[in-house]
């Protein structure tokens, strides 16, 4: 099983990325919510070195969310639980430097 769906369409760059934002506008009213890309660029080289496709699961991204009312919470995914579902151990030892980051990152808030 895939763990990646793509499309290739014949647009810029930058007309895509307009087009996919639009698409995943879901008109809700919400709390304020962010999702952060925090990959470590060198690390995600080194990632997709392995896996070319692994841009597609992120394993850093990092979410602020503000729950009313209470603190703002900031929560990232385990790197190592999320690579875990390729099953390659070159990507394992990436994903275990990507959590050690994240978890210095948020002890350090």
């Amino acid at each position: 099983m895939s763990y990646h769906m793509s499309k290739a369409i014949e647009t810029s760059f930058d007309e895509a990325a307009a087009r996919v934002t639009e698409a995943l506008k879901v008109g809700v009213d919400y709390a304020p919510y962010m999702i952060l890309g925090a990959c470590n660029p060198h690390l995600a080289w080194r990632a997709l070195q392995v896996e070319d496709k692994i841009d597609t699961m992120p394993p850093c991204n990092v979410v602020v969310r503000e729950e009313r009312p209470g603190p703002i919470e900031v929560t990232a995914i385990d790197p190592v639980a999320s690579m875990s579902a390729i099953g390659d151990p070159k990507l394992a030892k990436i994903a275990d430097g990507v959590r050690h980051l994240l978890t210095e990152v948020i002890q350090q808030l």
